[in-house]
């Protein structure tokens, strides 16, 4: 009905700060319809994800599930191990290609992610670049910035903000935008995270882009003392680890213990494999000398 309250508003909300564990807490809503139920469910599992609980979604998600929280647990598997790669990317392109659900927006987000992860970003945009939901919008944002297209995900959030201006995603896509632009932008983004720190939890999602505004902004100190509150709240966050390590080169401080951190947890992290790539071209310098 027109006007109704929406339900999924407190978990949707949390999920998209970066508050995952008030995510799952505020999950137990009752008298949802059964679409609302399953997107209610998703939205909890990828919690548990995001929180690195990848065999909870797996063991809980059976066969019988509907086809987006199958898709979520196609997610938990691809992050759990690199053995499930192939698997998992096969699966995926089986169930996108199957008319009957492959138009499904929850799976072609968690296909968008997938491939996003693997940086194949135009087979990412195949399948999320007809956008039909908020995240999907947001995820274009993402993929654009990172094939270094600050124009079309520009184009992107124009469409988010024609939707809803005010929608936490269109915010922090705003941010994401005005970081990849740079100079006065970075102010603004910067305000936006700070909205959002004093009308929200503070989460390491918040706490990194205030960070990495005052890095911008040539503010180290400040980023300093917001990423070790970020490390607090979340030890192994990869975020929080690599931008600790630009940040602690900036003021001349160790940042060992933070990279060792980084390749311990998250070996996959773009910091480590540019750190090796760097490490094997000297090494390669050296034998030629």
């Amino acid at each position: 009905m027109a006007g109704a309250p929406d339900l999924l508003f407190a978990l949707r909300n949390n999920f998209y700060i970066g508050a995952f564990q008030a995510a799952i807490n505020s999950g137990d809503v009752q008298n949802l319809s059964e679409e609302d139920a399953i997107e209610r469910d998703c939205l909890i599992y990828r919690s548990y994800i995001a929180l690195g609980s990848y065999q909870l979604v797996i063991n809980e998600v059976d066969s019988s599930a509907a086809t987006p929280l199958q898709a979520v647990k196609l997610l938990a598997m691809y992050l759990l191990s690199a053995d499930n790669k192939e698997t998992v990317i096969s699966s995926i392109r089986e169930w996108l290609s199957d008319a009957a659900i492959g138009n499904n927006p929850i799976l072609r987000l968690i296909a968008g992610i997938i491939f996003m992860h693997e940086q194949d970003y135009n087979e990412a945009l195949k399948h999320t670049h007809a956008g039909g939901t908020m995240e999907l919008n947001a995820l274009n944002v993402q993929i654009y910035l990172k094939m270094h297209r600050s124009d079309h995900a520009e184009k992107q959030l124009r469409v988010m903000q024609q939707i809803d201006e005010d929608h936490t995603l269109t915010q922090l896509a705003t941010a994401w935008l005005n970081l990849a632009v740079g100079g006065s932008k970075i102010q603004e983004a910067y305000l936006i995270f700070q909205d959002f720190s004093e009308k929200y939890q503070m989460t390491s999602l918040v706490l990194n882009g205030k960070a990495v505004c005052c890095m911008h902004m040539g503010n180290f100190d400040e980023a300093e003392s917001f990423l070790l509150e970020a490390l607090n709240k979340d030890a192994k966050d990869p975020e929080t680890l690599a931008n600790l390590v630009v940040c602690c080169l900036h003021l001349g401080k160790p940042s060992s213990r933070f990279l060792s951190q980084l390749k311990l947890t998250h070996p996959e992290h773009m910091l480590v494999k540019r750190g090796l790539t760097a490490e094997e071209s000297f090494d390669r310098a050296i034998q030629t000398v």
